[in-house]
């Protein structure tokens, strides 16, 4: 039986009933704020939290001379990208056994073997998976076993399936590092069966799951290598921060290197995205409409438009960074209701920073920039309504209305979506890691790049402009906390003090210290004295 209604009748008593039901019933809609906060509490958009800096923003002018100083590339540190070619020319011998890793968590966790931290997010971009791929070649070398190409898990977060393949072009990376392990793409039928399935139903003789974090060469010698000589395959589960940085042969070192920064290249068509994108950035008047054709046709502009400058700002200020700083953004009670209940659910209260205040949260350095602190940030350091900046993000909690003040101060502002059209971005559609890739790729063809909070999207980019000698600037956290809480000072002060105390936070080479990776400090392990 059908039954049939007014629908037009039946919206507009619907909705007339919705909007009077807070007038008629406060307590009620009370309630159901705190049961569901996402449903009823964050519809109060945030507003700026430092009117006074954001005016005064709005009506400064930078002058050609802090223009020129901005734009101005890095000068010779005295340090260059090392050979890498010459340092690991050893020719790799022929092997029979095999090496598996299964890789979890995020494409620059899984590109330089970073973990997740323990009650921390770490998912903001799922360009977070692929650096323990570095370390899985070196553990190869360190075995004289054949690599299999690694295997990527589904990112639980975004629920990515990206393989490798889909994400690296893997003939260049075996290409490159053919002198150095032998690698497969796919196992040989002898040992098919061992698969992500196979080690899940039982305990397996072949499968290593208690390598440490940080583990010695020497390690991997004493407990991996009896298992593929007896069985001619391990595989490591899990694999990450399972390779220590410090007391490694410098082959090994350099080897890591080798991969990181030669032999990851992203597929052809992340790239081609990528360079129709800063492309667009740097001939802003040759770009012209989208179309299916214009990735495959850009032509060359050089000569008919002067190359424009541009910088990338990461932005990472998504709803798991929000919460689990336990930071007040503005947003009123409503939005702290929201994220202290998502916060219980998600961390079962087990949050460090719920037992400070978020003055001493901030003074510390502790709370993450909002949009509309780091547009402070970069106003400050000399940025105006001219600059043409690309946000590489993901999702903003708050959306366009927590946005709205970065667009406001930088009305070229572009991202993804504004600068391709969908059918040039069709292929990486709903697929973090590719999209994060071709962020990745955009900030690194960038005359400058700003990550707004610390994390493994920073860390990886920092570290890569850092061994080509990119400028890179890096927020002082604590100084702007402590100058955010001063709600009296003004442009000029916070001008003053932010321009400097970013003077050495600019790509400046800060040597790699004990426990850290080489991967974001890659002096001096993969950089030489020049």
């Amino acid at each position: 039986m059908f039954f049939y209604y007014q629908p037009h009748r039946g919206g507009a008593l619907a909705g007339l009933f919705l909007l009077l039901l807070p007038v008629f019933l406060p307590t009620l809609f009370s309630l159901l704020g705190h049961a569901s906060p996402s449903v009823f509490s964050e519809w109060n958009a945030p507003k700026p939290r430092h009117s006074r800096l954001l005016k005064s923003a709005l009506q400064a002018e930078s002058s050609n001379v802090e223009q020129s100083d901005l734009w101005t590339p890095l000068v010779n540190q005295g340090w260059k990208a090392c050979d890498l070619s010459a340092s690991t020319r050893s020719v790799a011998q022929e092997t029979t056994v095999y090496i598996q890793v299964f890789l979890d968590g995020g494409l620059n966790q899984q590109r330089m073997g970073v973990g997740y931290s323990i009650g921390f997010p770490q998912h903001s971009m799922d360009i977070e998976r692929v650096k323990d791929i570095c370390d899985a070649v070196a553990v190869a070398k360190i075995l004289n076993a054949t690599l299999v190409i690694p295997h990527l898990e589904v990112n639980p977060v975004w629920r990515d399936s990206s393989s490798f393949m889909d994400i690296f072009d893997v003939d260049h990376f075996i290409n490159v590092l053919k002198d150095d392990i032998s690698m497969v793409k796919e196992l040989p039928d002898d040992f098919s069966w061992s698969t992500r399935e196979y080690y899940a139903t039982a305990i397996r003789a072949t499968r290593i799951k208690t390598a440490p974090v940080h583990a010695s060469a020497k390690w991997y010698l004493e407990n991996v290598l009896p298992v593929l000589e007896s069985y001619g395959i391990a595989a490591i589960s899990p694999f990450s921060h399972r390779l220590a940085f410090d007391n490694m042969p410098v082959d090994i070192q350099r080897l890591r290197c080798k991969v990181n920064f030669q032999a990851l290249v992203f597929v052809p068509h992340v790239r081609a995205l990528g360079d129709a994108i800063v492309s667009r950035l740097r001939y802003p008047q040759q770009s012209g409409a989208f179309g299916t054709e214009n990735i495959q046709e850009i032509t060359d502009v050089k000569g008919k438009q002067e190359a424009g400058k541009f910088a990338v700002l990461h932005l990472r200020f998504d709803k798991d960074m929000a919460a689990h700083s336990a930071c007040d953004f503005g947003g009123g009670k409503a939005e702290k209701l929201a994220l202290a209940k998502y916060r219980q659910v998600i961390w079962q209260g087990r949050v460090l920073n719920s037992q400070f205040t978020d003055e001493e949260l901030r003074s510390q350095g502790r709370c993450p920039l909002t949009p509309e602190e780091i547009g402070l940030l970069l106003a400050a350091l000399g940025f105006d309504n001219s600059t043409r900046l690309y946000l590489a993000s993901h999702k903003v909690y708050g959306g366009a209305a927590r946005i709205s003040t970065l667009r406001e101060l930088f009305p070229l502002m572009e991202d993804k979506k504004s600068i391709a059209s969908s059918v040039e971005r069709a292929q990486i559609k709903g697929k973090a890691s590719l999209l994060a890739a071709v962020d990745y790729y955009v900030s690194m063809h960038s005359d400058i790049f700003i990550s707004a909070s610390p994390g493994n999207m920073h860390n990886a980019l920092v570290g890569h402009r850092t061994y080509e000698n990119l400028k890179t600037i890096r927020p002082n956290m604590a100084l702007l906390g402590q100058l955010f809480l001063n709600k009296s000072i003004g442009w000029s002060e916070f001008q003053e003090a932010v321009v400097e105390g970013h003077k050495n936070r600019q790509g400046q080479i800060r040597l790699r210290r004990p426990e850290q990776s080489l991967y974001t400090y890659p002096a001096p392990d993969c950089m030489c004295s020049a």
